[in-house]
């Protein structure tokens, strides 16, 4: 048996509690602190770090009498973030193990504070988590680390669908899950699920074999200048027309981005603005909140039209390159707009919705003048 000391996200016994497999009522524990240590929050997540520093004192949580068990799991978690044991004395004397991450792979940023993480990341933390825990004993951890922007991603999916807005007046009938097994797991996963749910007479359904692609929300804007009375639109190569054969692969699109773990729609749009167009947004006017495929994916848009100047020299070409993202963007009038609507040359049903859309509020936009005025960073 083996005693570890948590000074993070771990103290948080329900997070403990998932990644152990373990009722907390079975877990020991014990508040101590290591002396000659500090917590830090990291710049590069919502996740502290620990390192010496003579005269502080980290707190934090003692969990006494793991098994082997215990630490293979705490291991495989830990390990997705970098981080490996080592021995320390604690305050009172006690030999223990700490979690402490690889030298030069996080960057300090202030003091960190359980009760400010657990407001803001413990519900998605705990999302995240239970898929992380999925994994253990099926994928090495180096292989879930890589996966783990989008598995938090899909976390926050599940956070955002809580807030939904759709569905009054539909029917709510009862849905009962028989199995769900991801039968794939990379950058995006797949479901197959057996299922029984309730028909509009009342009556069950038989158990049916059903499978979902799981994917993240994502957030789509179209920029609109109301004064030139022109959009942007960005072009850039698809998987989906290369899987499905067609001739067209490089796509004319709105912008649109995946919503980080912590991030809202909104947030989301303007970020992905500057990184594919280097545009900076003034407001955002919502066209829809809506499904990509309901039938099969969890998908999930927020589609905007964004405000923006838009003079001739805004074109060019974008793009993250840590992305591999090789994006072109292009002026179209109103008029092409529509005209590409019309004549079935817009293949992207965000682009289309979004281009209907202005059709009905294009009046009131350009009376305003653009509205509020691009905001400056």
């Amino acid at each position: 048996m083996r005693n570890l000391f948590f000074y993070g996200s771990l103290r948080h016994l329900p997070l403990l509690e998932i990644v152990l497999g373990r009722d907390a009522s079975t877990i020991e524990t014990q508040s101590l602190a290591l002396n000659d240590h500090v917590v830090s929050a990291v710049a590069e997540g919502p996740f502290p770090m620990i390192e010496a520093q003579s005269g502080a004192q980290a707190a934090g949580l003692l969990v006494q009498g793991l098994s082997a068990q215990d630490i293979d799991r705490l291991d495989f978690y830990e390990g997705s973030f970098a981080y490996d044991l080592l021995a320390v004395k604690l305050a009172d004397g006690q030999g223990a193990e700490v979690y402490f991450p690889q030298a030069g792979l996080w960057t300090p940023r202030g003091p960190w504070s359980l009760g400010e993480w657990q407001h803001k990341w413990a519900e998605l933390s705990c999302i995240a988590a239970r898929e992380v825990m999925s994994y253990y004993g099926r994928k090495p951890r180096e292989d879930v680390a890589q996966m783990f922007p989008m598995i938090r991603s899909r976390a926050q999916a599940r956070i955002n669908a809580v807030t939904t807005r759709h569905g009054s007046g539909t029917f709510q009938g009862k849905v009962e899950i028989v199995e769900r097994t991801r039968t794939y797991a990379e950058f995006f996963a797949l479901d197959d699920i057996y299922l029984r749910h309730q028909q509009f007479d009342g009556t069950m359904t038989e158990t049916l074999d059903r499978a979902v692609f799981i994917a993240t929300d994502a957030a789509l804007v179209l920029p609109y200048d109301p004064v030139r009375d022109r959009v942007l639109l960005v072009e850039q190569m698809r998987m989906g027309p290369l899987a499905r054969g067609d001739r067209t692969l490089w796509q004319l699109e709105p912008i649109a981005g995946r919503i980080d773990a912590g991030e809202s729609p909104e947030a989301c749009a303007r970020r992905e603005a500057r990184e594919e167009a280097g545009l900076t947004l003034g407001a955002l006017e919502p066209v829809a909140e809506v499904y990509a495929s309901p039938g099969t994916s969890t998908e999930f848009y927020y589609i905007y039209v964004g405000i923006a100047d838009l003079p001739d020299t805004v074109t060019g070409t974008g793009g993250l390159d840590a992305e591999h993202e090789d994006i072109r963007s292009h002026l179209l009038s109103f008029d092409a707009l529509m005209d590409l609507v019309d004549t079935l040359s817009a293949a992207n049903a965000p682009l289309v919705l979004a281009a209907f859309w202005l059709a009905r509020h294009r009046d009131r936009l350009r009376s305003l003048r653009g509205g509020a005025k691009p905001e400056v960073n």
